[in-house]
């Protein structure tokens, strides 16, 4: 999908909802990825615009001469569009550049990093909502959270008070409110099933929507949390994060684009059985699911009551998550392999067993050189994705 197609002139954030009120955006219906190029001239105004923040989000500051070279087009072109978005209010001017060469000095300008602001949540946990007000850079400029009530309609309601309660923090124009959730999520923002908050085919960016008026874009918390790796973890284009925590889920990219699967369960290898030994009793009430070896509470309870030392116990389950994902990396040819979670568990022992499993379990010529390491976004990594999500949607920027 072109960026002309969610919004042919990339007017503010307010006047693309009301023209668009649904926005085409959210984890696949995001940008697919990052604009690289001129394309056809019916699509060309909103696509150049896109690119034009595109490139200025990544390398920064730099003059009209420079953007032009950069993207490849005209000077007059990038004037116009430059001038639309400083009216748009995302794009500033930042001064002159210094220079010994004669002639007037050339003019910088920039992404408006200040100018919006971004809400993300996190729904992902199983006590607590998380929140944040995000600049257009994804740093955290405020944050909120509310305790997960046990009653579904309630959780809603605690959802929609939390998200009204950071927009009203937010202190600058808001361009969008971007939702980390649980369970399986499908391209309208639906949430098709969340099992622990009881959660069953619920219009969770409908409900938002109505609620706060702003454009809204709800995905699955793990592949909220690739996007992030994505596009501030230097991640590659093809690239799988396994996420940890009360269970396992996993976000993936493959060729820069985000897969989500014919039922929008794309990831969910957490009740994947992992072996054929039996294993731990899973929730599910399946024996030996990826999740019984390897969530954290499981993990915990095997440590506490194993007569084996930790780093046994963290080996055994490294060694059954690269056999949940060596098919994966044989069938996809992925070289990098994200973890997110808690560092004393999943770091050392357990991503070298797993590093080790999945050389041992694919072609060694050209697998050998897969990696597995822990992401450096730390527990704001599904907050971050979510900022992804909006910026993705309304300015085509990933």
């Amino acid at each position: 999908m072109s960026a002309s197609d969610l919004h042919s002139g990339y007017p503010s954030a307010e006047a693309a909802h009301r023209e668009n009120p649904r926005p085409a955006s959210g984890f696949v219906r995001a940008r697919a990825h990052r604009t690289g190029a001129k394309v056809l001239p019916e699509h060309a105004r909103g696509h150049n615009r896109s690119l034009v923040l595109q490139t200025l989000f990544h390398d920064g500051a730099m003059s009209r001469a420079d953007l032009a070279r950069q993207t490849g087009l005209t000077r007059v072109t990038i004037s116009d569009l430059v001038a639309g978005l400083i009216a748009d209010g995302f794009v500033v001017e930042k001064g002159v550049r210094e220079s010994s060469r004669p002639g007037k000095p050339a003019i910088l300008v920039d992404l408006a990093r200040d100018g919006h602001r971004i809400v993300g949540l996190d729904l992902s946990g199983s006590d607590t909502f998380l929140g944040a007000v995000l600049t257009l850079d994804g740093d955290i400029v405020a944050r909120a959270e509310t305790a997960v009530p046990e009653d579904a309609d309630e959780a809603l309601a605690a959802v929609i008070a939390l998200a009204r309660d950071l927009v009203a923090d937010a202190h600058a124009p808001v361009l969008g409110v971007g939702v980390g959730a649980p369970g399986v999520v499908d391209a309208q923002g639906v949430i098709l099933t969340a099992p622990n908050f009881g959660w069953d085919g619920l219009d969770l960016e409908g409900e938002l929507r109505h609620a706060l008026d702003l454009p809204v874009l709800v995905a699955n918390d793990a592949n909220a949390a690739v996007l992030a790796e994505y596009t501030f973890g230097g991640a590659r284009d093809d690239v799988l994060l396994v996420r940890v925590g009360r269970g396992v889920g996993s976000g993936l990219l493959a060729g820069g684009l985000p897969m989500r699967g014919a039922r929008f369960a794309a990831g969910e290898i957490g009740h994947v059985t992992v072996g054929t030994d039996g294993g731990p009793r899973c929730a599910c009430g399946k024996i030996g699911c990826l999740e019984a070896w390897l969530a954290v509470p499981a993990l915990t309870a095997r440590i506490a009551a194993s007569d084996e030392d930790t780093a046994t116990v963290l080996r055994d389950a490294g060694e059954r998550l690269g056999i949940a994902l060596a098919p994966i990396v044989g069938v996809l040819d992925l070289s990098e392999i994200v973890l997110s979670g808690p560092r004393e568990l999943l770091d050392g022992a357990l991503a070298e067993q797993t590093v080790e499993t999945l050389r041992a379990r694919t072609l060694a010529r050209f697998h050998d050189g897969v990696r597995v390491r822990m992401t450096e976004q730390g527990q704001d990594i599904v907050l971050r994705g979510a900022a992804v999500m909006v910026l993705s949607g309304q300015l085509g920027v990933s």
